[in-house]
């Protein structure tokens, strides 16, 4: 394979309050269009030898997503209550168990030619960890890992440990599609109706919970944004 020159240039787009099912149906057609463009470069049909990037954030109308390795049980409520809470259910082709996209959150899909940007998974998961890190510090909170979990938590080691932060990724030929799901003004009751990532001992919390006000979603997106261009030495191209 001929060595792809680094393109760190990223297209932003905000699509704003999504269905679920037309965001996942967007990010595939960009992973198919990164993925194609390295095929191109593989066979000498790319001339300029560089594959597009992409990082989109959005919110979601009530769905909760399943991971390829996730258990159905984690689910704990049966179709017909899904209707009544107004939620869909998708059973998806990322990694990690089930987790809840609602209004309030801002979720964030960087579909990545992930040569440009890491060493491997583990450096990319890493890399998303410390962004929502470093964006919780400009609000003057401490946040951490914590090990055997992805993602990003408080109180790591102590019973009133809580997720502000899940991760869940798909890569493939060095692609990435998927992302994280970070909660600012979460409704956290719909929380109650799954394990959040499988756990049964561990609570789930929003910036908006933890600050005590209800928090300007669009100043959090322009910081997250401006954090993960830095961490990820990307230049934004914006669509908004």
């Amino acid at each position: 394979m001929k060595n792809i020159i680094r393109n760190n240039k990223t297209q932003f787009k905000d699509l704003g309050l999504v269905q679920y099912k037309k965001a996942w149906d967007y990010q595939e057609e960009l992973f198919d269009e990164i993925t194609q463009a390295k095929k191109e470069i593989s066979d000498g049909k790319n001339p300029n030898g560089i594959t597009p990037n992409y990082l989109l954030f959005c919110e979601h109308r009530h769905v909760y997503t399943l991971g390829k390795s996730g258990s159905s049980d984690n689910l704990l409520i049966n179709h017909i209550q899904l209707q009544a809470k107004d939620a869909e259910f998708f059973h998806i082709n990322r990694g990690g168990d089930i987790t809840y996209h609602g209004p309030g959150q801002i979720v964030g899909y960087p579909i990545l030619n992930l040569e440009y940007f890491v060493t491997g998974v583990r450096d990319y998961i890493y890399k998303l960890e410390e962004a929502i890190i470093l964006l919780l510090k400009e609000y003057n909170l401490n946040a951490s890992r914590l090990d055997g979990a992805i993602g990003v938590w408080f109180d790591v080691g102590t019973p009133k440990a809580r997720k502000i932060c899940a991760i869940g990724v798909r890569t493939s030929r060095w692609v990435s599609m998927h992302g994280f799901a970070f909660n600012v003004n979460t409704d956290l009751n719909y929380f109650s109706y799954i394990n959040p990532c499988g756990f049964t001992d561990k609570a789930v919390t929003s910036l908006q919970k933890e600050l005590g006000t209800f928090m300007p979603i669009d100043e959090v997106k322009q910081k997250l944004r401006r954090i993960i261009a830095e961490v990820f030495d990307m230049e934004i191209i914006s669509e908004e």
